[in-house]
């Protein structure tokens, strides 16, 4: 993950990898065929570790709009703990090559707030709009808020952002309605 981050996926070669490593060239082709597949791997692995950090900040007995705010939450956390490596992916989703799998890590995120949107609408927490409407606001909050921090467009502490971002989504999501949209 570091050298993709400082290098980029393209720059970065085997050699490169099984050196920061310690590892033979023989032991990498063991488990990874090809530089592509060691990349999934990664990819994968940085998902479900994402997962299980929404997961863990998540208070599974409290109402949805509270879990969308928490999941909010822990997200921005490990995006800020993963900074390189988000700043990598959002370098390599342009390549048509990782585009698709980069999608389906945002396609999984989407799926898990529609759920808490469906159910909060159902509960009465949310204004009744087009529920994906509302979490791709939610997915695209916390997309735009740790991209800006990442570039140094704020300098507030990543607690500081994870706690504005958890308003925004609470207030967001959970306000009145304009035309049937929800509003800020």
């Amino acid at each position: 993950m570091t050298l993709f981050s400082e290098r980029g996926y393209s720059a970065t070669r085997i050699a490169d990898i099984c050196e920061q490593a310690g590892v033979a060239k023989g032991l990498y082709y063991w488990y990874f065929p090809t530089k592509h597949d060691l990349f999934v791997e990664l990819v994968r692995t940085m998902r479900r570790r994402l997962r299980q950090a929404q997961a863990a900040g998540m208070d599974p007995n409290a109402d949805p709009l509270t879990r969308m705010r928490q999941g909010a939450e822990a997200s921005v956390r490990f995006i800020a703990e993963n900074a390189s490596y988000f700043s990598f992916v959002e370098v390599e989703r342009a390549e048509t090559e990782m585009s698709g799998l980069l999608r389906e890590g945002s396609d999984v995120y989407l799926r898990d707030v529609l759920a808490l949107v469906d159910e909060a609408q159902q509960d009465g927490l949310v204004p009744d709009t087009d529920p994906t409407l509302v979490a791709i606001g939610v997915v695209g909050a916390v997309s735009s808020f740790t991209n800006a921090w990442r570039n140094g467009r704020t300098t507030v502490s990543a607690d500081e952002l994870a706690s504005f971002v958890g308003d925004w989504v609470t207030n967001a999501v959970g306000g009145q309605t304009v035309n049937g949209m929800a509003a800020p």
